[in-house]
């Protein structure tokens, strides 16, 4: 695996195998009560792939990946993460298994520094218990050296290393979103969701997080579903689409594919003539 920046990396020792990120969405159906919120959809996610989910306010895009995520549990269908069915696994145990996430609305703890809102997201890899935690011995400092290894590396990956020391809550709206990413990747996620990472940005923070994803994605392998309202960004860093629209999967397809499809430009801007 390449490191950050292309300097050598503690990600370099990491397996490939535990990289793997097939998805797989089957018939996907989830009801609240009289609402129908997702209706039969299905699509999957190669490994190493950034997919895109898009459709207007309501279609299920959100849905979909509290669904993915373990947040909803839907009533019909199936959920496959690397051939193991996890449709009705908990959310703890999607992230131990590889599935981590950022969320539409910010959920870091504004009290705390940005440092400590990262390594809270290294529990799950914590190989020491209370008792050892407590004595502080050779082998819990050794492995909290690690941690922060990993930290320091995502730190300057994200350019906040000004900020490591500086509670959330004194942070510009862009660098909370920042900082959420960070404790996303703190995971070692196989496969990372993003919920609406753009939104609330102004366009140079907006152009610094296409940066950050692209390279993820294209130097580090991380595998993604973004979804997002920017289409503009969208069309740009995603390599396959999928079209949702009151809970319905339109199509899906590349860019210039989903661009001119006419079921999605009707979805977008009513009856009208192709892009």
């Amino acid at each position: 695996m390449k490191a950050f920046r292309g300097k050598p990396s503690i990600y370099e020792r990491i397996d490939m195998d535990a990289k793997q990120a097939e998805l797989e969405v089957r018939g996907v159906s989830l009801r609240f009560g009289g609402v129908i919120a997702l209706d039969d959809v299905h699509f999957s996610v190669r490994t190493g792939e950034l997919l895109a989910v898009i459709g207007p306010n309501g279609a299920g895009k959100t849905s979909l990946l509290n669904c993915i995520t373990g947040f909803y549990r839907s009533q019909e269908g199936k959920i496959l993460f690397n051939g193991e069915d996890i449709t009705h696994r908990h959310p703890h145990e999607l992230v131990r298994i590889g599935i981590g996430r950022t969320f539409q609305n910010i959920e870091l703890f504004p009290g705390m520094t940005v440092l400590s809102n990262l390594f809270l997201a290294r529990h799950i890899h914590c190989r020491y218990g209370l008792g050892l935690a407590c004595l502080f011995g050779p082998s819990v400092r050794r492995e909290e050296i690690r941690h922060r290894r990993i930290l320091e590396e995502i730190i300057d990956f994200l350019e906040i290393q000004s900020l490591r020391n500086k509670p959330v809550s004194s942070l510009p709206y862009g660098m909370m979103k920042r900082v959420e990413l960070g404790r996303a990747l703190a995971l070692e996620p196989a496969l990372l969701v993003l919920d609406e990472p753009f939104a609330g940005m102004n366009l140079e923070e907006k152009e610094d997080m296409v940066r950050f994803l692209l390279e993820l994605n294209r130097a580090w392998g991380q595998t993604m579903i973004l979804v997002e309202h920017d289409m503009s960004i969208v069309m740009s860093i995603a390599r396959r689409i999928v079209v949702l629209n009151f809970g319905v999967k339109l199509t899906e397809g590349t860019p210039e594919e989903i661009i001119r499809h006419p079921e999605v430009v009707k979805a977008y801007l009513g009856d009208a003539d192709p892009i």
